[in-house]
């Protein structure tokens, strides 16, 4: 089982605090940094001192990190046209070593895109915008250095691309696709991911949601074992009851709540819990939501008790 954190900055935090979680992870021996990419904070928080970009952030990741991996948990199609993405990621990519992975997905908080002028168009046109931006990205990144590479969309038409920089990894950073959507999401995961990640859902649907990746797989003829299967869940951990009540109550939440619903609780009650999940679902790599960016403590009470 693969264990990475994952962050939502946000809620409130600089490159600097994002930095030094970055680097925490990495020497607690975490497989990756995640962070979500999104432009304003959710709930009753007043995320002070304002967004971060996902992708410059990860550009000055990967020149202050040796080894995690480095990606998004996922960016937005509505945030950035295809090609300067595939553009965007290829670099951070190179400038990683090859450490780079990608998270795409349609978009779906409304409110940031009228916040920052980001057009949002209906959930139709989102999904159709997405299987585009995946077709594009990967199809750039797979072209030969000298080729070129072409595409003719409903929304995007590509003509007589270069299709560089070349990324490290090839034929590209791998691709995460994931959610709930019946029947276009698991669709778009057979024919682009090396990834499916549901976040946030209860062990059941989860499943579900798999079975459904291996259907469209089984659809198209692709090997569904060729997709890694990941979950996301928040996790607050403490010594004790009182000290997981403390760091629950830190991040606005309840700590029976997320007893129930996420990893939560001493080391010994997190440990059963993630195996449950595992086993539940046949995930192999799970997101650790960290929330709590300055409580560095955390990060390394979790690597004691996990890695």
């Amino acid at each position: 089982m693969e264990l990475r954190i994952f962050t939502e900055p946000q809620q409130g935090a600089d490159y600097t605090d994002l930095l030094r979680v970055a680097q925490t992870t990495e020497a607690a021996g975490f497989d990756a940094f995640f962070r979500s990419d999104h432009y304003l904070s959710m709930g009753p928080v007043d995320g002070l001192p304002g967004p971060t970009d996902a992708w410059l952030t990860l550009a000055g990741l990967a020149r202050e990190t040796s080894r995690i991996r480095l990606g998004t948990l996922v960016t937005s199609a509505t945030f950035r046209y295809p090609g300067p993405l595939a553009v965007s990621v290829a670099q951070v990519d190179r400038m990683s070593g090859g450490r780079v992975e990608l998270g795409l997905g349609a978009g779906w908080y409304e409110a940031e895109h009228a916040a920052y002028a980001v057009p949002f168009p209906p959930l139709r046109e989102r999904f159709d915008r997405l299987e585009e931006q995946l077709e594009i990205i990967t199809g750039l990144w797979a072209t030969p250095e000298g080729e070129r590479y072409e595409f003719s969309g409903d929304h995007y038409t590509v003509t007589d691309s270069p299709a560089l920089p070349t990324p490290v990894q090839r034929p590209g950073p791998p691709v995460i696709v994931g959610g709930h959507g019946p029947k276009r999401t698991p669709e778009l995961a057979a024919r682009f991911a090396n990834e499916f990640n549901v976040a946030f859902s209860a062990p059941d649907a989860v499943a579900a949601q798999f079975e459904r990746v291996d259907a469209a797989c089984a659809a198209i003829g692709r090997d569904p074992k060729e997709i890694v299967r990941s979950v996301a869940q928040v996790v607050c951990l403490g010594a004790d009851d009182a000290a997981v009540a403390r760091r629950a109550a830190a991040i606005g939440r309840d700590a029976t709540e997320l007893r129930n619903n996420g990893l939560a609780g001493t080391p010994e009650q997190v440990r059963d819990r993630l195996g449950d999940w595992v086993a539940e679902t046949g995930a192999t790599r799970v997101y650790l939501q960290v929330l709590d960016l300055a409580d560095l403590d955390h990060v390394e009470e979790i690597a004691a008790a996990l890695l």
